[in-house]
């Protein structure tokens, strides 16, 4: 089973751009690539960490949406 790996684009807030299956640093007017490993890593780790986050909160509004549609009235 291989490891997950970070999903194709923008870090959220962050000026780095995952493209290629590298990391970029982007300044707007141009982008160089990422090269230092520790920091790549670091990179992938967080970018991991922001997409399970991501998902944890969508389960949890989903649930919040079925409980508050068993219960129209808001009771517990």
């Amino acid at each position: 089973m291989s490891a997950p790996t970070p999903q194709q684009g923008r870090l959220a807030h962050a000026p780095v751009v995952l493209r290629g299956g590298r990391w970029w640093l982007d300044g707007g007017a141009d982008s160089i690539p990422a090269s230092d490993p520790a920091f790549t890593a670091a990179l992938d780790d967080f970018s991991l960490s922001m997409a399970a986050a991501d998902r944890s909160v969508a389960n949890l509004l989903i649930r919040q949406d079925e409980a508050s549609s068993v219960d129209p009235g808001g009771r517990r």
